[in-house]
């Protein structure tokens, strides 16, 4: 038969409850000497009896150290949480200012809408009113304004074009002006051209003569006289002769 499950309550009997504090304690001891070692860790174990009885055990038997170390984790621990609590309590009134806020900037934007208007007196609604014809004039002036900036934006581009339109007037007239004077130069090269051509064909007819060294008409050009005075073929043949 194996042991039976202990039932966790105080031992009334007095002399069984002090054998059983000096077993338990000696495998208390035992048990925080065991994890000190294999898990290397600081350990302090303080326990009393219950006629006042002092039993320890503090690794490396450095029961001051472990509890100043003990005492700066508590406070720091204490602080956090002290901050935390703080810090929520903090956030939630803010929360709460935040959302009063919002619940009267809807308000008020809905009678602005000229909604939920029963509720507001003579004197709400005559400020109301005056908010609404400022509202109303500053969106006159920034309505003005906006339309004076695009007259501008839109007269200074109307300047640009105009400047650019003339420069391009400027340049066609130049090029029309190019243009027109080098066709001038070709008809003055072409006249000179042929009038000296012309002047080479009368000069080689009239060289054309006998063997005396005389001069002998071109009888084109004599007939081409005769005809411009006005005499008759058979004359100017008789001549000839």
């Amino acid at each position: 038969m194996g042991r039976g499950r202990v039932t966790l309550k105080r031992i009334e009997n007095k002399i069984n409850r002090q054998v059983t504090f000096s077993k338990r304690r000696s495998g208390l001891l035992k048990k925080a000497h065991e994890i000190s070692v294999l898990c290397d860790a600081d350990v302090g174990l303080i326990v009393f009896s219950t006629k006042g009885k002092l039993c320890e055990y503090a690794t490396d038997s450095a029961m001051e150290r472990i509890l100043e170390r003990y005492e700066r984790y508590s406070y720091t621990e204490m602080q956090l949480t002290s901050t935390h609590n703080e810090s929520q309590g903090s956030w939630n009134l803010e929360h709460a200012k935040l959302k009063a806020r919002i619940e009267s900037l809807q308000k008020t934007q809905r009678h602005f809408m000229g909604e939920e208007l029963d509720s507001l007196s003579m004197k709400e609604l005559q400020n109301l009113e005056q908010q609404l014809d400022m509202a109303l004039k500053h969106i006159r002036l920034r309505k003005n304004q906006v339309m004076l900036e695009s007259i501008s934006q839109l007269q200074k581009k109307d300047k640009e074009l105009l400047d650019q339109n003339n420069f391009l007037s400027k340049q066609i007239k130049e090029m029309e002006k190019e243009v027109g004077q080098h066709d001038v130069e070709h008809q003055s090269h072409e006249m000179i051209a042929s009038f000296q051509l012309g002047i080479c064909d009368t000069y080689n007819g009239g060289q054309a003569g006998g063997a005396d060294g005389e001069v002998e008409e071109n009888p084109r050009q004599v007939q081409g006289q005769a005809s411009t005075s006005g005499m008759p073929p058979w004359m100017i043949q008789h001549m000839n002769k």
